[in-house]
């Protein structure tokens, strides 16, 4: 390789490693501070640079959103898939879902905060469609597994499914409010937890 190929590859790792940085700050600005409220110049600010420089990585702050919310999802997807893509039974299926959902937490909890927070607001735009195919998908793959556990006998029948479904969603994912990564519980021990309760209960036998 030469001198300046190997120059050229460093520096656009370095210019790479810049961007993913800003994308972590502009993040937890937008989960701190709401999206509307969000500028430029506050990401800007939080990142410890110039409002200019940051337009030399992004051209404006739905760019940014765009992207955080992008990633998260894409990864949330693949690790889905690769569950639903293994033939597992319908309640294993279900752990393995809630536990990737927790691991999505982990890894991206400002970018699921503002996912939760302001989706509905953005998908407005054709920027953000996708959010809206996003939440259709979610709720389809739910229902779905849901009804495959009740044909398997491995979830109770007389249960209102979309009310399962709704509760399940909401109890995992509101801990994007809460969660802190390097708590006393790994994001795998707070999914055991949770699925204990959900499929056991909390009342002692």
């Amino acid at each position: 390789m030469s001198p300046r190929r190997r120059d050229a590859e460093g520096t656009a790792a370095a210019r790479a490693q810049r961007r993913a940085e800003l994308l972590a700050t502009a993040a937890e600005v937008f989960a701190s501070q709401g999206y509307s409220a969000t500028t430029v110049r506050k990401v800007a600010d939080a990142a410890g640079i110039l409002g200019g420089s940051l337009y030399y990585h992004f051209d404006s702050k739905e760019s940014m959103a765009d992207e955080i919310l992008s990633t998260f999802l894409d990864e949330m997807w693949a690790a889905y898939d690769r569950v639903l893509g293994s033939g597992l039974g319908a309640r294993d299926t279900l752990e393995a879902i809630v536990v990737e959902s927790f691991r999505s937490i982990d890894r991206h909890r400002p970018a699921v905060v503002l996912y939760q927070n302001e989706s509905k607001h953005l998908a407005n735009a054709e920027r953000f469609r996708y959010l809206l195919d996003s939440h259709r998908r979610f709720e389809e793959m739910w229902m779905s597994l849901l009804a495959r556990g009740v044909d398997e006998g491995a979830f109770r029948a007389d249960l209102d499914r979309t009310l399962v479904y709704r509760f399940i969603r909401d109890t995992v994912w509101v801990a994007a409010n809460w969660y802190q990564r390097g708590g006393r519980l790994s994001a795998d021990d707070i999914a055991k937890q949770y699925l204990a309760m959900v499929l056991e209960g909390i009342q002692a036998s």
